[in-house]
């Protein structure tokens, strides 16, 4: 088993055993979603070797920090590669890369090179896909758990100013998920339509 393959099995076990279970989206599900999207988009960005081991390891830990809790979570998921990355024989260069790629994600998104790019884009590679109104109620019902959203009103409204301002930074991600994540604003705007109307009735 390489270190890659035993830091994943790690961290994985740790997010399963030891995240809050009223986490609906915020889950090991998602820590998986935003791996396999790395990893696709690497593969269409020409990224292997190294930068890709260092990529998917990033996308192991980035919302690690929910184990400690919400806030600043992308610091304390940088907290929580640097304390156990070095016992699998990363060194100091490779975790402060990894950490640049976790703080890339923090909204809005600041990548700065391809790979942080890359991070960013898988970690909202949901907002274009089949599966967007399944994994956006599971983040609703999170945030509504936690205090943090009222109703589905205010909540459409969150989302479509927040889909309107994201945009993909990858050409892939631009090309895969662009179209359909537009389609994706007008149907959740005609959702605030109606619901406006029906209020007025």
């Amino acid at each position: 088993m390489t270190e890659f393959q035993q830091v994943k099995e790690f961290i994985l076990n740790k997010l399963k055993k030891e995240l809050p279970g009223y986490l609906a989206y915020h889950n090991i599900d998602h820590t998986l979603d935003v791996l396999q999207a790395a990893e696709n988009i690497a593969v269409h960005e020409g990224v292997n070797g190294n930068d890709k081991r260092l990529l998917l390891t990033a996308a192991l830990f980035h919302d690690s920090g929910f184990l400690i809790g919400r806030d600043e979570h992308e610091v304390k998921s940088c907290s929580i590669a640097r304390l156990h990355l070095p016992d699998y024989s990363y060194g100091p260069d490779e975790i402060d890369l990894i950490c640049g790629l976790i703080m890339a994600t923090k909204l809005p998104q600041t990548p700065h090179n391809l790979l942080q790019a890359i991070l960013c884009d898988a970690d909202l590679d949901y907002l274009g896909r089949a599966d967007f109104f399944i994994l956006s109620a599971r983040l609703f019902t999170e945030l509504k758990d936690e205090g943090l959203m009222k109703d589905e009103n205010e909540w459409n409204l969150e989302q479509t100013n927040f889909i309107s301002n994201h945009h993909y930074h990858t050409p892939t991600s631009v090309r895969l998920r662009q179209s359909q994540k537009e389609q994706y604003i007008e149907l959740i705007k005609s959702k605030i339509s109606n619901q406006i109307f029906d209020g007025d009735a």
